[in-house]
C-alpha cells in the first residue's frame, strides 16, 4: 500500500517572497511545531539548504515562495539540500515550481526529480530518498463526470444536441452531461451542469460523446444517483467515473449556448428511447433502461444522506462518534435483510469508443431481483 502524503500549502502571510540578499522572514518560522530562526539569503554562489518544512510522514515540502530567482543558485542549493536531507534520513521531497520558475524544471530533473502532476500555474516534482521503490502517492487516477436524467410531468426527458459533431453522431440527442469541478459534490455538480454554461475545455476530450459536455440553463434539484459507469484508459490514459443522476425540474424554459449546443428540448421519453443511437448501444441503452426502471419504482437509486439509525454494531465505542461509518454499517445490515439493493458491476461495450466498461447499477431485470428497495 502506498503511503498517503499530505501536502500542506503555506500561507502567504507565513512566507514572504523575497529576492536574494533579503531576509526570508522577519521573525522565527514554525516547522513541525518547532521554532526555527530566520535565515538570510546567501550570496548567489553560496550553498544553503532550501527553505522547507517536514510533513507528517517524514518527507520534505520545499516552500516555493522561498525559492531563489537565480538558476545557478537554485542548482547548488538543491544539491546541498538533498545531501542534507539524505543525512537526516528524510523520505519523499516535494518541489512545487510556479510558472515564473519553469526554467528550474530541467535542473531539478537532472538532480533526479520526477514529474508528479501539473496545473495551470505550477508543476509538482518529487524525489524519493530511501533505497527501494518510491512510496509517494501517484497523481489523481480518475476524472469524474455526471449526467442528468431530467423528466417533466409530461413524460418528457431533457435532451441536448451537440453543434460540433463527427458525422457518425450527427443528429444524436443525449442527456445533459459534464465534468465535476474540484471540491464539488456529485449532486451539486449534476445540478450545475444542467443549469450553467460549462465544458468548453471538455469538448477537446469527448466531443459528441453521450457521456460528456453540457451547455444549457435550466433549474433542477437533485433526487438521487441512479448508477455509475467505470471506464479506463480514456483522456490522457486516466480512468473515468461517470454518475447518472436523476434530477427534478424546477423550471421548463430552456436556454442554450449557441456556440456549443445545436439544440436542446423536451423530448417524449418513448421517442428518446427509440433513437437508433440508443437502441444500438448496449451501454447507453442499459443506462436508459435503469432510468426508466427508477421512474416505475422498480429500481432503487442512491440518495445523498448523512444520518442513519444506530445498529448493534455501531454501538462499539470505536465508531460511536463517526456518523459516516454508522451509515455504512447500517447499509450493509439492510442489504443482508434484503431491504437495500446494492450496485453490481456489469461489463458492457459501447460503440462510441469501442471499449469495455464496468457499469455499476442496481438490478433491473425481474429475474435478477434478490432485494426489495424502499
Amino acid at each position: 500500500m502506498k503511503v498517503s502524503y499530505s501536502i500542506s500549502r503555506s500561507s502567504s502571510e507565513d512566507i514572504d517572497s523575497t529576492a536574494p540578499g533579503k531576509f526570508l522572514k522577519g521573525d522565527s518560522s514554525i516547522i513541525n511545531g518547532s521554532e526555527v530562526a530566520a535565515c538570510l539569503w546567501p550570496p548567489a554562489r553560496g550553498n544553503y539548504v532550501l527553505d522547507a518544512y517536514e510533513d507528517e510522514y517524514g518527507g520534505i515540502i520545499i516552500k516555493s515562495e522561498g525559492l531563489p530567482w537565480n538558476a545557478n543558485e537554485f542548482a547548488s542549493s538543491l544539491r546541498a539540500s538533498l545531501s542534507q536531507w539524505k543525512v537526516e534520513a528524510k523520505k519523499g521531497v516535494w518541489l512545487k515550481l510556479p510558472l515564473d520558475r519553469s526554467d528550474f524544471v530541467p535542473i531539478a530533473v537532472k538532480e533526479g526529480f520526477k514529474y508528479h502532476h501539473a496545473e495551470q500555474k505550477y508543476v509538482m516534482l518529487t524525489y524519493w530518498i530511501p533505497e527501494g521503490p518510491c512510496l509517494l502517492p501517484g497523481n489523481a487516477s480518475h476524472q469524474v463526470g455526471v449526467g442528468g436524467f431530467v423528466m417533466n410531468d409530461k413524460n418528457e426527458v431533457l435532451v441536448v444536441q451537440e453543434k460540433y459533431c463527427a458525422s457518425t453522431f450527427a443528429g444524436l440527442w443525449k442527456l445533459p452531461t459534464g465534468f465535476i469541478l474540484e471540491s464539488e459534490e456529485i449532486f451539486s455538480g449534476a445540478v450545475r451542469e444542467v443549469e450553467e454554461e460549462t465544458g468548453r475545455s471538455e469538448q477537446f476530450f469527448a466531443a459528441c460523446s453521450p457521456y460528456f459536455l453540457t451547455i444549457l440553463q435550466i433549474d433542477t434539484e437533485f433526487v438521487e444517483v441512479i448508477a455509475f459507469r467505470h471506464a479506463h484508459h480514456l483522456a490522457f490514459g486516466k480512468s473515468d467515473l461517470f454518475f447518472i443522476c436523476m434530477l427534478r425540474p424546477l423550471s421548463s424554459q430552456i436556454k442554450i449556448d449557441e456556440l456549443e449546443i445545436q439544440a436542446a428540448k423536451w423530448m417524449p421519453l418513448s421517442e428518446f428511447v427509440e433513437q437508433p443511437s440508443i437502441q444500438g448501444d448496449n451501454m447507453f441503452k442499459k443506462i436508459i433502461d435503469i432510468c426508466i426502471a427508477r421512474l416505475g419504482k422498480r429500481y432503487c437509486g442512491l440518495a445523498a444522506r448523512q444520518w442513519m439509525p444506530l445498529s448493534e454494531f455501531v454501538e462499539q465505542p470505536s465508531i460511536q462518534g463517526d456518523n459516516m461509518f454508522k451509515k455504512i454499517i447500517d447499509i450493509c445490515i439492510a442489504r443482508l435483510g434484503k431491504r437495500y439493493c446494492g450496485l453490481a458491476a456489469r461489463q458492457v461495450i459501447s460503440k462510441f469508443d469501442g471499449r469495455s466498461s464496468s457499469l455499476y447499477y442496481n438490478v433491473v431485470e425481474p429475474q435478477d431481483f434478490n432485494c426489495q428497495g424502499t
